[in-house]
């Protein structure tokens, strides 16, 4: 029974050894998944968890959706307004768009907000809903019905 190691050593080398990964990976972005973290270490899942929970009370890791975790840097900043906010915003401070006008297109957005266009023609579909912006339709670009606050700008 002696020779056992104790879970809590366990977990906190584990830690320990990811966050000198992140270290020593300045472009790090991403930690293993739960899976690997298990498979390369031998533990369970829940020594593995304990792991994650050790590097996100130390601000180095936070969960993403899906069920990651990803690397979070000090002086670096991670943008958590939704999609449709942040396209919103772009409808504001772009001068070239006006009621009435076409808007840009889910690839011109895509690449602006480096983002997926999938995920940017989900966003745009939202705005849809919310009445922002005309139906898409197959060769004929949206178009800005109203902008975000009910402001208008001719």
């Amino acid at each position: 029974m002696a020779d056992q190691p104790s879970p809590r050593g366990t977990f906190l080398r584990i830690a320990g050894e990811l966050k000198a990964e992140i270290e020593a990976d300045a472009h790090a972005v991403e930690l293993p998944t739960l899976t690997e973290v298990m498979r390369r270490f031998g533990v369970s899942r829940g020594l593995a968890m304990r792991a994650f929970r050790v590097l996100r009370a130390e601000g180095v890791a936070e969960p993403t959706p899906g069920g990651r975790w990803r690397v979070v840097r000090g002086g670096f900043s991670i943008c958590r307004r939704s999609l449709a906010e942040r396209i919103c915003e772009v409808m504001l401070t772009d001068e070239s768009v006006a009621v009435g006008k076409p808007f840009l297109s889910a690839s011109k957005l895509a690449e602006r907000l480096g983002v997926a266009r999938p995920t940017v023609a989900k966003a745009l579909a939202e705005l849809e809903a919310a009445g922002l912006l005309s139906e898409s339709r197959q060769g004929k670009p949206r178009t800005v019905l109203a902008l975000p606050g009910g402001e208008e700008r001719s």
